[in-house]
């Protein structure tokens, strides 16, 4: 029997709730898809919580990032989703990684980054190009504190240059974003499964 596993979306709109967020449609049609792998998922829209600028795990005066943090650790698999603004991921979004950061110097028992057995994934939206250079910012940083990137870890939509259509808006799924989406969840899936079943050897 196929262990079961949990996924964390992070929201990174700059819209506060209950404001529609196309990155949070997206992130959510991630969570979708992974529930037919027997995924269970979850979503936080970092806006919406007093996450403190800095590098380190609490930064006191009512930091909401230690709360969040505990889900992400409690996660198999963290889906990090945000638009696009001039060409780059969005400042809620900087910060998670931001915060994620003080991971380095967490570790397990064995020596391991206690991110290690996690996946990590992206889901960028925009009307712009950008979706290229922001999963590779977010494939680097995920990786460096110790979560594993499936293969075609990325799911994306960026609409027409110029054009002021959001994701939202369509009347429904382009077909490649679609397939994309699937392959994310699926091949995240099976990753974290394999993780689940054996980590990476201690560190040395």
């Amino acid at each position: 029997m196929p262990a079961s596993l949990t996924a964390l979306a992070l929201v990174c709109s700059l819209k506060p709730s209950p404001a529609a967020s196309s990155s949070e449609l997206m992130a959510r049609q991630v969570l979708d898809e992974l529930a037919t792998h027997g995924v269970t998922g979850s979503v936080v829209r970092v806006v919406d919580h007093d996450v403190r600028p800095g590098v380190e795990l609490d930064m006191g005066d009512g930091d909401a990032w230690p709360g969040i943090r505990a889900q992400v650790m409690a996660a198999d698999i963290l889906l990090v989703a945000t638009p696009t603004w001039l060409g780059q991921h969005s400042s809620v979004c900087q910060r998670v990684l931001e915060r994620l950061d003080a991971e380095l110097s967490e570790t397990d028992d064995a020596g391991r980054p206690r991110t290690f057995g996690k996946v990590g994934i992206a889901a960028v939206v925009g009307n712009e190009d950008g979706a290229h250079h922001i999963s590779a910012v977010l494939f680097q940083a995920l990786s460096d504190v110790g979560f594993t990137i499936p293969a075609q870890g990325v799911t994306y939509w960026n609409g027409e240059a110029m054009h002021g259509t959001d994701y939202q808006d369509l009347d429904q799924v382009p077909e490649a974003t679609a397939a994309t989406t699937r392959t994310v969840a699926g091949n995240a899936a099976h990753l974290a499964r394999l993780l689940a079943g054996e980590n990476y050897p201690a560190s040395s």
